[in-house]
């Protein structure tokens, strides 16, 4: 029997990596690095599988970062769903989010997309369907929000999210629950 999939989408910015808006991306870097997979790229974005244990089994985790700009981002992220995971439910979107502090994470479980539009791209690309578990990752709110969130990183939020940052353990952690749950409810 196959292992189940589950797909992680980082949120982000090609054009502008580095950036508290591509934040998504950088945890997906942070991601393949902790899982020693490299970043191939492939049509619509970069992409890495491996396996890896949760419990008493295993899963595939794929891991993806779109090519297209954060706010259209919805039909590459569709298209990888339905290349791997297949089951929007195994879907995990991480990014960006101006409604919490700097390096704090908050998982949020379906719903709407709160006004952030690499999120609704998504769910307009999945037909409606917002039952995905989304990672929020805290960037903060200082002056307009659009000069804002193409502002680079601090030190301090490389560091803290980078491959020996606390913060990838607590994308880790939180990842794995999501895993954990999803599994315990099959």
């Amino acid at each position: 029997m196959a292992n189940p999939q589950f797909l992680v989408v980082g949120l982000g910015n090609i054009t502008h990596p580095m950036t508290r808006h591509s934040i998504g991306h950088y945890i997906i870097d942070t991601l393949a690095s902790r899982l020693g997979v490299h970043l191939s790229s492939e049509r619509n974005g970069y992409a890495a599988r491996t396996d890896f244990q949760v419990g008493e089994g295993s899963v595939a985790i794929n891991l993806f970062k779109p090519k297209a700009l954060m706010n259209i981002s919805g039909k590459p992220v569709a298209q990888m769903l339905r290349a791997t995971a297949v089951n929007v439910t195994n879907l995990i979107v991480v990014h960006d989010s101006l409604e919490h502090k700097p390096c704090t994470i908050s998982p949020k479980f379906g719903g709407s997309a709160n006004g952030h539009n690499g999120v609704r791209s998504v769910i307009a690309a999945l037909g409606g369907d917002m039952d995905f578990p989304r990672l929020r990752i805290g960037i903060g709110r200082d002056g307009d929000p659009a000069n804002y969130v193409l502002g680079p990183l601090s030190p301090q939020e490389r560091q803290f999210w980078g491959p020996s940052g606390s913060g990838s353990d607590l994308v880790w952690r939180e990842l794995t629950r999501i895993i954990e749950k999803s599994l315990k409810s099959r």
